[in-house]
């Protein structure tokens, strides 16, 4: 009886593996703190939750938003943005905080550190939040 229940459970190892979430959130966990975009400090203020396996959402200046984000890691492809819409004195802020979430394709984790970029150049950087 004991060989069989062993075969049964190495029969659902590969199963239990192929259940890990291989996104960006199995990889880098947390709540990150924008710091920059392309190389200038962002100052409004935006996070990045990556606490939900295959999601991401957070704080942008203004608004909350979230998307799905199913791309393998080191891939970075958001669905479509979905946020509230409440107005403030930092929109500009906001657009610019979209329009380069929108952009990135690549995430590199390294620590504390998140950083989301693209092969044109585009570069965002995150601090996991304390």
């Amino acid at each position: 009886m004991k060989p069989v229940a062993l075969s049964a459970l190495l029969a659902l190892t590969p199963l239990a593996a192929a259940c890990e979430d291989e996104t960006l959130t199995g990889y880098a966990p947390g709540v990150y703190q924008l710091e920059e975009i392309d190389g200038e400090r962002f100052e409004w203020g935006a996070t990045l939750d990556l606490t939900e396996p295959g999601r991401i959402s957070g704080q942008a200046p203004c608004n909350g938003y979230s998307a799905d984000q199913a791309a393998p890691y080191p891939w970075f492809k958001p669905g479509p943005i979905v946020s509230t819409r409440r107005a403030c004195l930092h929109l500009n802020g906001e657009a610019a905080f979209f329009k380069a979430l929108g952009e990135v394709t690549l995430a590199e984790a390294s620590g504390p550190v998140l950083i989301l970029s693209n092969e044109a150049g585009r570069e965002m950087v995150f601090r996991r939040a304390e």
